[in-house]
C-alpha cells in the first residue's frame, strides 16, 4: 500500500528486495487465499514461469507464487486453470476456521477484500503491511467498512533499501 493508505498494485515500486521478501513469505505458507480480482491479476506471474526473464528475483517469485496452493473465493468464476489453484467450496469464515485448526504453516491472505472480511470476522492473527514511499493521491483505501476499531501491536519492522517498510502487527483477540 502507499503512504496514504491506498491499495493499488500499480502504485507501488516493487524492487528486487521486495520480490525476495515475498518469495520467502510464500515459502513459509501452506496456502494463499485470493478473491477473484487479485487471483486474475496474479495470473500475470505464470508468464515468468513459462518464459523466465533475466531478473532472477522476479523469476523466483513467479516460481513461488506458482507452487503455493491457492484457494480462490469467487461468486462468478466457474473454474480455475492454474494447477495449484482451486475454487473455495465453503464460505470464507468456514474455510479459514478449518484451515486454522489444521497443523501446518501460515495461511496467507492475498486480497484486500478478504483481509477486510477476515478482520470483520476477527479471524486474522497478524497483518503485514508493505508500505511504499509513494503518495497515490486517490484510489482504493486498504481499510474501509470495518465493523470495529482494532488496536494492533507492532511486533517488528523491516526496512528495504529503496524506502519501503513492512510493518508486522499482531492482532489481539
Amino acid at each position: 500500500m502507499t503512504l496514504d493508505g491506498i491499495c493499488d498494485h500499480t502504485a507501488g515500486l516493487p524492487d528486487e528486495d521486495i520480490h525476495w521478501h515475498y518469495t520467502e513469505l510464500l515459502a513459509e505458507g501452506d496456502a494463499i487465499l485470493y478473491g477473484r480480482t487479485t487471483y486474475q491479476l496474479m495470473e500475470f506471474w505464470r508468464t515468468f514461469v513459462e518464459n523466465p526473464t533475466e531478473e532472477k528475483s522476479m523469476n523466483d517469485f513467479a516460481l513461488a507464487i506458482d507452487s503455493i496452493p491457492k484457494i480462490v473465493f469467487s461468486n462468478t468464476l466457474q473454474s480455475v486453470d492454474w494447477k495449484s489453484a482451486t475454487l473455495a467450496t465453503s464460505d470464507l469464515k468456514d474455510t479459514v476456521t478449518e484451515l486454522k485448526q489444521q497443523p501446518g504453516r501460515d495461511i496467507i491472505i492475498g486480497s484486500r477484500s478478504l483481509i477486510l472480511q477476515l478482520m470483520n470476522l476477527n479471524l486474522l492473527d497478524e497483518l503485514q503491511l508493505c508500505i511504499y514511499p509513494v503518495i497515490a493521491g486517490s484510489g482504493l483505501p486498504l481499510f474501509e467498512n470495518l465493523n470495529q476499531r482494532t488496536v494492533l501491536k507492532l511486533a517488528r519492522t523491516k526496512v528495504f533499501k529503496e524506502g519501503a517498510v513492512v510493518l508486522y502487527y499482531e492482532i489481539p483477540h
